[in-house]
């Protein structure tokens, strides 16, 4: 029974985040929600929300949690669709990415204004989750352009700052604006890499 219980009451924590990042929009930020509003949406009583969370700060560190491991995970599977299938990754991750704004825009708005929110600890929590996807992203060029850590990180924060601030313009438009985005975007993203081959390369010469 006990193990039932656990199942509804993780049911319902989902649903409880689920509903905050329904009702989050381009005129609707996290702190506009209402603690009501989000025990309605997810069909709890008001006072069944705190069976679950602290407050609505921790739902809000949870969120943010969620939309970075959501990304996270699409990126991955993106390289791993490149690894068994090929292809380019740059290509393929502009587009992971840009599917991610369209599928969970929501979840990408949450990220985006939090960074330069007025709460600390919204800051700190949605830096860290940039700094994972940093990370991983900088593993996945070391072990395969065979560069330093310093040198891939240097390169993977650099191309996360362009697509991130990419996927805030992305949010405003479509069709044949996002279109040429992607594509802007795609060549911007050779140009960083290219340019750290090119010195990689200038740097072990010289050693």
């Amino acid at each position: 029974m006990s193990g039932v219980r656990a199942q509804q009451k993780q049911k319902t924590r989902q649903a409880l985040i689920q509903a905050a990042f329904n009702q989050l929009s381009a005129d609707h930020s996290f702190s506009n929600l209402s603690l009501r509003e989000v025990a309605r949406e997810a069909g709890i009583a008001p006072t069944s929300f705190y069976r679950h969370f602290k407050d609505m700060d921790e739902l809000g560190l949870t969120m943010v949690d969620e939309a970075g491991l959501t990304l996270r995970q699409l990126m991955r599977q993106a390289r791993r669709r490149i690894a068994n299938d090929g292809g380019s990754v740059i290509n393929t991750s502009v587009v992971t990415f840009m599917e991610f704004i369209d599928n969970s825009s929501n979840q990408f708005r949450l990220l985006l204004r939090e960074r330069s929110g007025t709460s600390k600890a919204f800051r700190a929590a949605v830096a860290r989750e940039v700094k994972h996807f940093i990370l991983e992203l900088a593993h996945y060029l070391e072990s395969e352009t065979k560069c330093n850590s310093m040198h891939a990180y240097i390169q993977a924060e650099s191309m996360v700052t362009l697509v991130f601030n990419a996927g805030a313009e992305a949010l405003d438009i479509e069709g044949l604006q996002r279109d040429e985005l992607i594509e802007r975007v795609i060549w911007q993203l050779r140009y960083i890499t290219r340019g750290a081959g090119h010195y990689v390369r200038e740097t072990n010469k010289e050693a």
